[in-house]
């Protein structure tokens, strides 16, 4: 006499243990997933925070000495001129160190500046004219800058980290600039002020 095989019962206790576990593993991976969010969102905000230190830093920086540098704006202007119109033909040694002097004492000047985050602007000519950084002092008509455009550099400006200190004073190309002769407008009229420091040098403005 044969016996039927018997298929043993299913054990409540291992279906809720494996139910368990099962659950618990997903409460693990949304735990997971959580803490990846939040430090995500951490280092976001770590970063930001760092930003913003580093801008406020700037800013007291800035603050603390722009007084300083535009007090020392006129000694630069008074080196640039000197350099500008020196006798470097001279034969005489003692001119020849002296114009070397000068020299070097500006150069030295400017990279003090730049070490210190005061980049001076003087825009080229056909270089596009940017109000947050150009004061025009007058119009004129020229052949090869296209209206709009700076003619010239009449005073070098400067801008500290960024914020302007002293904009640059400059020409603009008048309309109808781009094809006809150089010619200043009626008079030199200033519809932005009058200049009265203008240095005539013309320099790189990629400070």
């Amino acid at each position: 006499m044969s016996e039927d095989a018997t298929v043993p019962a299913p054990d409540d206790d291992a279906v809720l243990d494996l139910q368990e576990a099962e659950d618990e593993v997903l409460a693990l991976k949304s735990e997971v997933a959580a803490l990846k969010d939040q430090l995500l969102r951490v280092a976001a905000e770590a970063e930001n925070t760092k930003r913003r230190t580093e801008r406020e830093a700037n800013d007291a920086r800035a603050f603390a000495i722009t007084k300083f540098a535009r007090d020392l704006l006129d000694a630069a202007d008074n080196l640039s001129t000197a350099t500008a119109y020196a006798p470097r033909d001279s034969q005489d040694p003692a001119v020849k160190n002296f114009v070397i002097g000068v020299e070097m004492t500006e150069k030295k000047l400017l990279e003090a500046f730049d070490r210190n985050g005061l980049k001076k602007l003087t825009p080229v000519a056909g270089e596009k004219f940017d109000p947050n950084f150009h004061q025009a002092m007058m119009e004129e008509v020229s052949a090869g800058v296209a209206s709009g455009a700076v003619v010239k550099t009449l005073q070098s400006g400067y801008a500290l980290f960024g914020r302007i200190v002293r904009p640059a004073m400059v020409v603009v190309a008048a309309k109808g600039s781009g094809s006809a002769a150089p010619e200043t407008t009626a008079g030199g009229a200033n519809p932005y002020g009058h200049h009265d420091d203008a240095s005539g040098e013309t320099v790189d403005t990629k400070a």
